[in-house]
């Protein structure tokens, strides 16, 4: 088992320059998400931003069937995670999934967030709400609850009360130097006995990001080995930030504030 390492004030001040960078790519993606941009565009646009900060970003080449070609991942409508930037034009009534992160000074941040184009339907505003009130209700339980067990059932019963599912094929995890430390951090109830949960304890930094499906929660990959998409072909929501637990409480990593 990997050993789950918490950070100090410090370590985790360093975590929120990253963390802010991140949150300045998603104000780009929010200005670019309207009818008649290409995903490529809004890729494009966040490379450049990381660029003129000398920071690193963590999905470009990530290893894969093939390496991941961009910095963004863009995941439109029934697209779930992991969607590759490219000429596709948004239109009304699309929401659009963003995913990035950077390591800026030796410390990584990861957020995503899903965002409407123009008006959408009753259905994907339901799905959007819903997916960030779950977040939220993570975030909660994180500074409340003993173990995170008890966190993924909170977000569990609200998504079950709401008819939707969430997508349990994929997980957050704990993140510092590398996007992706120990600890896994399950969206859902885990009835793997064997599955070990963890402690929540100050200096303990997770991105948290639970995958919200308006129909069922089987997910498959496209051909092009990335793009993950809904069984049913309706839509999917995708909303995290980078969260650290402190003496006070969980502090969001990734905002401009």
């Amino acid at each position: 088992m990997s050993v789950i390492e918490l950070k100090s004030r410090r370590e985790i001040a360093k975590m929120r320059d990253a963390g802010r960078l991140v949150a300045e790519a998603h104000a780009i993606a929010a200005n670019l998400c309207r009818p008649g941009i290409r995903t490529i565009e809004i890729d494009r646009e966040i490379e450049q931003l990381f660029a003129r900060h000398q920071a690193t970003p963590l999905f470009k080449n990530y290893p894969g069937p093939t390496p991941f070609p961009a910095v963004t991942c863009i995941s439109v409508n029934e697209q779930v995670v992991h969607g590759i930037p490219g000429d596709y034009v948004l239109k009304e009534g699309d929401i659009v999934s963003v995913d990035t992160g950077c390591r800026l000074n030796g410390w990584c941040g990861d957020s995503a967030w899903t965002y409407a184009v123009g008006n959408i339907s009753a259905e994907k505003q339901h799905l959007m709400m819903l997916g960030r009130q779950v977040l939220e209700i993570a975030i909660q339980g994180f500074g409340e609850e003993t173990h995170w067990s008890k966190v993924s059932a909170r977000m569990e019963k609200a998504v079950k009360a709401a008819g939707c599912s969430l997508v349990d094929q994929f997980v957050g995890h704990g993140i510092g130097r590398e996007m992706h430390e120990a600890p896994q951090v399950p969206n859902h109830v885990n009835r793997d006995p064997n599955e070990s949960d963890f402690a929540l304890r100050p200096g303990l930094v997770l991105a948290i990001e639970p995958m919200v499906n308006a129909g069922v929660s089987g997910v498959k990959t496209l051909p092009d080995g990335w793009t993950v998409i809904t069984n049913d072909g309706k839509p999917s929501v995708h909303f995290e930030h980078t969260v650290a637990l402190t003496p006070n409480g969980p502090e969001i990593l990734t905002t401009l504030d």
